[in-house]
């Protein structure tokens, strides 16, 4: 805590007026300023230690980087730095990986905006913040072998994304290039998704993620 004793945030979004927005509403509050932003993983995690934030603010979909793969490198280097994701992808999905990636907090875009602030101070004040719908559903997780989860939660992170992309139409070179892995890379979380889907064929788990990506909550 620095700069006139208020709180410094870090935000991390690739859309400007999201951003913009954010920065607008944290500095209406007396006690937080926002000390830094950027629209990737590779900026902010160059950025973080110039600008020594007390929390970062994540999105999880960023340009040419994965929102998850960034909250785990900011765990690993920065591990006092407390994370909040705030994000459009449903937290029944995203909440609980997000989680155990290392973030403190998770919030859907869309939330109010005292109930942004409230993660922010909550998550300051060392307490982790989850609506108590994602609470249920970690602790009824607990109570359940691995074998009974549904195949979407048995994804592991990266098969998750690229299945969402698979969904949304995006090939396999792209989505190669987009997550800057090789294609071979690519295919073989293509195969793992497969096995977990039940399905022998890339058509038929490409209808599985144009289904399930078609129940997503919108930005």
């Amino acid at each position: 805590m620095q700069e006139n004793s208020r709180y410094r945030v870090f935000i991390v979004d690739d859309h400007p007026v999201v951003r913009d927005g954010l920065k607008n509403l944290i500095e209406q509050e007396e006690d937080l300023v926002v000390c830094g932003e950027a629209a990737d993983a590779a900026t902010a995690l160059q950025t973080i230690p110039e600008t020594s934030p007390d929390i970062a603010l994540v999105d999880l979909s960023l340009e040419h980087s994965s929102g998850l793969e960034l909250v785990k490198e900011i765990r690993d280097q920065y591990p006092e730095l407390p994370v909040v994701v705030l994000s459009m992808h449903d937290e029944l999905v995203y909440g609980e990986r997000a989680v155990r990636s290392g973030a403190r907090g998770y919030l859907m875009k869309g939330e109010s905006s005292q109930r942004v602030v409230s993660a922010i101070r909550s998550v300051l004040q060392g307490e982790v913040f989850l609506s108590e719908r994602l609470m249920g559903q970690i602790a009824s997780r607990l109570s359940h072998a691995k074998t009974t989860r549904p195949p979407i939660e048995r994804l592991s992170d990266r098969e998750l994304e690229v299945f969402q992309m698979l969904g949304q139409g995006t090939s396999t070179t792209a989505i190669a290039e987009k997550l800057s892995l090789s294609v071979k890379t690519v295919q073989m979380y293509v195969a793992r998704a497969k096995e977990k889907f039940g399905v022998t064929s890339a058509r038929e788990l490409m209808r599985e993620a144009v289904r399930w990506d078609e129940t997503q909550v919108k930005s």
